[in-house]
Parts: C-alpha cells; structure tokens; sequence
C-alpha cells in the first residue's frame, strides 16, 4: 500500500514497517528516536503520524508486523504441532536458530523492545508482558493436554513447566543480544528439552 495523494510524499507501507521494525528491534521502544524512525522509514514526521498516529501506534503496528514476519515461528509451531511437548521442543529450537541470526537484531523484539522503560511508558510494557504470558498461558494448555492424554506423568505441573520453558525463551534473547551463537543457544534448547522430557 502506498501514501495516498495529497499526503506528502508516498511510500510502501510494508517497507516503512519493517524499517521501522529493525530501529524498534535494535534500540527498544523508548530508545528509538522519532528522527531515527523517519530516517529509516524515509518519510517525514507528519508522514508518520497521519499513516500511523503516534509513535506507540507505530510500534504495536511494528509489533504485528514483526509477529508476521520475522517471529512467526512461534504462531506456526502452535498451530501446527499435535503434542505440548512437540510443541516445547519446536519452540526451543526454532528460538535458537532465529534469536541468534545475523541478518537482524538479535533476540526476540517482543522480549527486548521494552525491557526498561519508564514510568510514563510502562504500559507499553505491560502490553508486552501480556502477549508474552498469553504464550506461556498457551503452552500450558497444550501441555495440560498432553496430561489429560496421559502422555505426561500426573504429577506434572504444566503451568510451571510452561513458564520454565517460557523464561528459557527470554533468557535465550538475552543471550542472542549478547552474542551468542546459534550453536551456542541450541546447547541450551537441548537442556531445556532434557528437563522437561521433550
């Protein structure tokens, strides 16, 4: 889609999306400047805020852009994988080769972008945190599946299994951001997977 006439200059909304998404991934949400998003984006202030309003707008556009494009691994294993523990195994994996790729800021955007912020942003990362714990809120499910179908012993604590593998996952951003290595994350993926039987 492109800007529309009468609008200043025209530009491909995808494509401003996914500059936008690279500053957002690689700097966080407070750290992305409004000169380095328009910089990128290759529109102008005015620009930005008629297509996409303010720039907490633009960044939960950024957000489901980037669960459509660059994470959605993750949306894909859930929908796919018959199992919870299939599914834990899958996650872990996957995280691992994508987390650590060098084409893109490391990590996972949706775990970093808002790690710190401020008071007056803090619901930018309240939002955040609720799409994280939804994932883990559906990773429990599918592993209480797996319990109902006896495929896990009865003494299982799918909750907690579900939040064990959950703060695997950000703790292998964090790593990625900090340089590790596919291979190196795949070590702990593997591990992971040994605690929990996958």
């Amino acid at each position: 889609m492109s800007g529309k006439a009468g609008q200043g200059r025209k530009f491909n909304v995808e494509d401003a999306l996914e500059a936008a998404t690279l500053v957002f991934w690689d700097h966080g949400y407070e750290g992305a400047s409004l000169s380095e998003l328009t910089h990128a984006m290759g529109i102008n202030p005015p620009s930005l805020y008629k297509a996409f309003g303010s720039k907490e707008d633009l960044f939960f556009s950024v957000v489901d852009h980037y669960n459509a494009t660059h994470g959605n691994f993750m949306s894909i294993a859930f929908a796919e994988e018959a199992t919870g523990l299939a599914l834990m195994r899958r996650l872990l994996l996957e995280a691992a080769e994508h987390y650590a790729s060098t084409s893109y800021p490391g990590g996972c955007l949706v775990i970093s972008a808002a790690v710190t912020v401020t008071s007056a942003n803090r619901h930018v990362g309240d939002r955040l945190a609720k799409m994280r714990n939804d994932n883990i809120a559906a990773m429990a499910e599918a592993l209480t599946r797996d319990l109902n179908a006896g495929l896990l012993p009865q003494n299982t604590d799918t909750k907690a299994m579900a939040a064990f593998v959950g703060a695997t996952l950000q703790g292998m951003s964090q790593q990625a951001r900090d340089g590790a290595t596919k291979a190196d994350l795949t070590r702990i993926a593997n591990y992971a997977i040994t605690a929990i039987g996958a």
